[in-house]
């Protein structure tokens, strides 16, 4: 599943294509994806002008000038496309439409943007505006990693006395938003903490210091387009590349990549997901 560094990459590759457009015409192609789409939502769509895009999570938000914001969700396989438009030097013409193109915004510009998604667990939905943040997907969420409310002094706090491994306790969204598996363990990685210690038995010092590696990390991730796996890719089709930069995620068996470490990367595996680490730098 895309994670924020993905959805983030996404998120800017689509600004300047839809910002300030209008949808002329929404196209929806099946009744639902993962949950069914809200209704006449191709109608409400269609003539409304896009007036930013911003991100929440891993969700992709679409103000409108009609009040209303269309939520959207990548989910397991999901790809946002652009056609028609020019991305750098070159124009991307509209492809023949595929069996899985689910939702389809022609832009008044003449740009396409398809929501292609085989497996169907993406997501979309509209909301008004001025009460998105309580909307159900959103109510919840934790402060944005990369964002003000998300600081040394917030987390030493929401981990203290949790008894959850400090892994588990990354990937609660009421804790910090839009971490997944990925980015949690190349952060553990950088902070050299063991996914499986608890976490309120880290010290406050070692949480404290999980904030920046956090940040870095997932900078640094965004920078590179994201990571590509499985189905990611940009908006303009490209592929991500910061999977050619994991310190541990992938890499079991092979050497620990820090400066005078002799260990090798293990993997376990916690709650149904696989950890990467390294059993000598990671305590």
């Amino acid at each position: 599943m895309p994670e924020l560094p993905e959805v983030e990459t996404v998120r800017r590759g689509l600004a300047p294509v839809m910002e300030g457009d209008r949808i002329a015409v929404a196209r929806v192609n099946r009744p639902d994806l993962r949950w069914p789409f809200p209704e006449r939502m191709a109608e409400r769509l269609t003539g409304a002008r896009v007036e930013r895009l911003e991100r929440r999570s891993k969700y992709i938000l679409a103000a409108l000038d009609s009040g209303e914001t269309l939520l959207m969700h990548l989910g397991m396989s999901g790809r946002i496309l652009i056609s028609g438009d020019a991305l750098g030097r070159f124009v991307h013409d509209h492809p023949a439409p595929e069996k899985h193109d689910h939702v389809v915004f022609d832009m008044a510009s003449g740009a396409r943007v398809t929501f292609n998604d085989p497996r169907r667990f993406g997501a979309m939905d509209l909301m008004p505006t001025e009460t998105r943040e309580a909307h159900a997907l959103l109510a919840a969420l934790g402060p944005e990693p990369l964002g003000n409310a998300f600081h040394e002094a917030h987390l030493v706090a929401a981990l203290e006395g949790r008894n959850t491994p400090i892994k588990a306790a990354l990937l609660d969204q009421k804790i910090v938003a839009g971490l997944g598996n990925i980015y949690v363990c190349e952060a553990l990685y950088r902070s050299r903490i063991h996914p499986g210690r608890r976490a309120g038995r880290i010290s406050r010092a070692r949480r404290a210091r999980l904030v920046p590696a956090i940040r870095d990390t997932l900078t640094d991730a965004i920078a590179a387009g994201g990571s590509s796996l499985r189905d990611y890719r940009q908006a303009d089709g490209e592929l991500g590349y910061f999977q050619h930069s994991f310190d541990v995620y992938g890499r079991e068996g092979l050497p620990c990549r820090r400066d005078g470490c002799d260990g090798v990367i293990r993997r376990i595996v916690q709650s149904g997901r696989s950890s990467f680490y390294c059993p000598r730098c990671q305590r």
